[in-house]
């Protein structure tokens, strides 16, 4: 029985989605734009506020003159979401690290044949880390809303936190593609 010089269709797969997922989510975590709160009573038509978990800037959007580092009026920091997102998206990136670690450890690179027990772990890990920064994503959306704004200004969605969903969701799918590497461990046995 010589062996497969091919890599499992699944390892490659989920090789490429997960790192694709953890630049998603590192920027959807560092970048300061999960909401833009626009329209805000007394200031310029043209300001808008972006809040990140970490930051909040301002910006006029006329002069493109971006100011970050505000000051947190509202406590919008000591929200229950917030603090989960906070806690949540960079555990989400350090076991999506790990992860990786462990599937190519567990995928050919190296040597003859994919260890494939090691490959199914390493799915499992990612499919973890990709549920970990979809859970407080999923929250803050669902607080969006609901979290303080100054009254009558407009809420909507940044691009920080698609981000953070599309992240997820590539880990997810790479994650349960590298698991798909149990199925080769069972029938060698």
């Amino acid at each position: 029985h010589l062996p497969s010089m091919r890599t499992p269709t699944e390892m490659i797969v989920g090789l490429v989605l997960c790192p694709c997922g953890l630049l998603l989510t590192l920027t959807g975590t560092l970048a300061p734009s999960w909401r833009q709160v626009s329209l805000v009573p007394d200031q310029p038509m043209d300001v808008v506020w972006e809040q990140g978990i970490w930051d909040i800037c301002r910006e006029r959007q006329s002069t493109h003159d971006r100011l970050c580092g505000q000051a947190d009026e509202l406590g919008y920091f000591e929200q229950v979401p917030v603090r989960v997102a906070q806690g949540l998206m960079p555990s989400s990136l350090v076991v999506t690290l790990v992860g990786l670690v462990v599937a190519a450890l567990g995928v050919r690179c190296w040597q003859p044949e994919p260890r494939h027990l090691v490959a199914g772990v390493a799915g499992l890990v990612l499919l973890l880390s990709g549920l970990m920064s979809l859970v407080p994503s999923s929250w803050y959306t669902q607080e969006l809303w609901a979290l303080p704004a100054p009254p009558g200004s407009t809420l909507t969605v940044g691009y920080s936190l698609v981000l953070s969903y599309l992240g997820s969701c590539l880990e997810i799918l790479g994650g349960l593609a590298l698991a798909l590497s149990f199925h080769h461990c069972c029938k060698e046995r």
